[in-house]
């Protein structure tokens, strides 16, 4: 798992990296990668999120982040194989992780 903070979603995470990076690990016990704060829609969206969201657009077609927490599976091979919106929970995507192990 790798974390992505993003600001454009009701100004949640407003901080700089390392305040960002500490809140989740305080209030949240984030245990994996943070990277520094990126956009993931519109004109400014880092390739990254151009390329996931091109790929794995939400089932209406539209291939814009609704919120924070969305979430990607990446195969080992780098292939995009499935798009989580924000409720899912990293438990719930467990079972489809341990199978491409």
């Amino acid at each position: 798992m790798l974390g992505f903070p993003c600001n454009q979603f009701g100004a949640q995470e407003p901080g700089t990296d390392a305040e960002i990076a500490e809140f989740a690990t305080s209030k949240y016990g984030v245990a994996f990668p943070m990277f520094s704060k990126i956009e993931v829609n519109g004109d400014g969206a880092c390739d990254l999120y151009r390329w996931l969201t091109a790929a794995l657009p939400k089932a209406d077609g539209d291939p814009a982040v609704a919120w924070n927490f969305t979430k990607f599976l990446v195969g080992r091979d780098g292939t995009p194989l499935r798009r989580y919106e924000p409720m899912t929970t990293p438990e719930d995507i467990g079972v489809e992780v341990a199978d491409l192990l």
